[in-house]
Parts: C-alpha cells; structure tokens; sequence
C-alpha cells in the first residue's frame, strides 16, 4: 500500500458502525492494486447520528466515494443528490459514488447476494424462500430476489419500527413483480416454522449472529431445520453463527456472508472505476470459502 500512495491517490470509504471487523478494506485494496487504479479504501466508524458530517466530508475532501452499512443504509439517501432506481425501491444505499461534487446512492447488496448464491451453486428462481430481518441488507436482498424470479417471499421481523418497513417492501414487490410476498411477526415461532418447512432456502439477514450479537440465532433451536434446507447467514463474522452450527448438525447445506461480501463489493468496484473486479483473483487471495 505505502508503494502505490501518492499525492494523487483518491480515498473511498466505508462508513458505519462498528465496522472494524469488516473484510471490505483488504479486498477492494488488493483489487485496486491488481487492476492498477490509484484508490485508497478505509473504513470509518461512523453511526446514524455523524452520517450526515461524513456525507458532508466525501465532497469536502472529494472522495472518490463510500460504501455504507448498518446503522446507515437507510438513513443515508436523504443527504445525496441522486438515488439509482433499486436503491429508490428498497429504501437504502451502500453504495455513494462522487461525480465532481453529485453524489449519487446505489444499493448493491442483493445483486450481490444473488449472484453468491449462483457462484456456490444454489438456484431459488422459481422457489420460496423464507427470510429474517427488514432493514437495508435484508430489504436488498428480498427486492432483487422478486425481481430476480424468486417464486415466493416469506419475510419475519420482531415488532420493531422496521416492520412497517417490512410491510412496504412486501407491497412492492406483490406490485411490481410475480413474486408472492408475506411479512410475519418473528416472535410467531409456529409460522416460522411452517413457513421454513415449506421453504427451499432461509436467510439469516439481521445482525444477529454477528459482533456484538455471536450468541444470538434468529431460530430458536435445530429442530427448525431439515437436511433439505438451505440455510444463509448474511453475517459472517465470525465465519460459523450459532444458528449455521445448528444448521449443520441437521445436515443442512450452509453458507456465510462473505459472498455476498464479495460479489456486492465488486458491483460496488464497478461503479467507481468502470472496470469489473478479478473475482476469481479475490477469492484466492482472501482465501474466500462459502461453506467455512
């Protein structure tokens, strides 16, 4: 990295909170370096009440751009200037790329969480899949799914100021797409299970299982699972969540966030530099296995 700063080195960031733990830096870093672009990528603990300063600052000190994550996705767009149209639909940005002062959202978690699933082998078009959680991430994912061709849409979430969240994305999507969505309250563990059993995937996509939530599984307990399901954790740190050890003991297959991580990344990659990331090199170098 020391080699390659110069004065005319662009800085991109990552802004959100906490974020320490996040494998972003190291890929885009060695992904720049590999194609030759003259970018630095660090991260920025930064929360929902310092979003709007740190908007201010990716003009101020004209920053290439920024991913975004939690708390931030959905509360970021009221300071850009332009929202792309997914990122209009689902309410959230992890994306900002700078042009000459216009700052513009994108939201690429759900193009990346589809294309994961298709790189580890796993096709939900046509099929139901049974999702936790309404906020940006999970609110991504369950948009480009419907678009996608997903068949049905099962979504949980606790009572919480994102369920109204969870009903409005149900809307769009029974709206705009052939997608049957339903939201349901997550604390109704029957419809949880009824709607797991007759589900061909079931994502994991709050922030339960990650830091500082390790002991935290959105399923209670194994006996939810059956060795037919397929179960994601978009969380990947740590890499096996309480609730993807259960998984595996019924004999599910299994697979963490760092796909996802991966391939949202490089759409992210893309917008900045109009080139597409060496995926195949990325997965080498970060050592990137779906299934530890």
């Amino acid at each position: 990295m020391a080699e390659r700063i110069t004065g005319h080195t662009e800085l991109i960031g990552l802004m959100a909170y906490p974020i320490r733990h996040s494998s972003s830096p190291a890929m885009q870093n060695e992904a720049f370096a590999k194609l030759g672009f003259d970018y630095a990528y660090l991260a920025f603990e930064v929360g929902a009440d310092e979003i709007e300063d740190a908007v201010k600052a990716i003009r101020t000190l004209k920053m290439r751009g920024s991913n975004v994550s939690m708390p931030n996705k959905t509360i970021v767009g009221q300071y850009l200037d332009e929202l792309s149209p997914a990122a209009k639909m689902a309410g959230a940005v992890n994306t900002i790329v700078n042009d000459n002062g216009h700052l513009t959202g994108h939201i690429t978690d759900g193009i990346g969480f589809m294309a994961s699933l298709k790189d580890n082998g796993i096709d939900p078009i046509g099929k139901k899949m049974t999702i936790a959680g309404c906020g940006g991430a999970a609110t991504a994912i369950e948009i480009q799914a419907a678009l996608d061709g997903v068949a049905e849409i099962s979504i949980f979430n606790i009572k919480d100021d994102f369920f109204a969240r969870g009903e409005d994305t149900v809307k769009k999507i029974n709206e705009n797409t052939n997608c049957k969505a339903a939201i349901y309250d997550l604390a109704d563990l029957d419809k949880l299970r009824e709607e797991m059993d007759s589900s061909y995937i079931f994502v994991n996509a709050t922030g339960a299982g990650m830091k500082p939530l390790e002991d935290v599984s959105v399923v209670p307990d194994k006996s939810y699972f059956r060795p037919e399901l397929i179960v994601v954790d978009v969380p990947y740190s740590p890499l096996c969540t309480k609730m993807r050890t259960m998984a595996k003991e019924v004999g599910c297959k299994t697979m963490n966030g760092l796909g996802m991580m991966l391939f949202q990344g490089s759409a992210a990659f893309e917008l900045w530099t109009g080139k597409p990331m060496p995926i195949e090199h990325m997965k080498e170098v970060l050592n990137i296995h779906y299934d530890d």
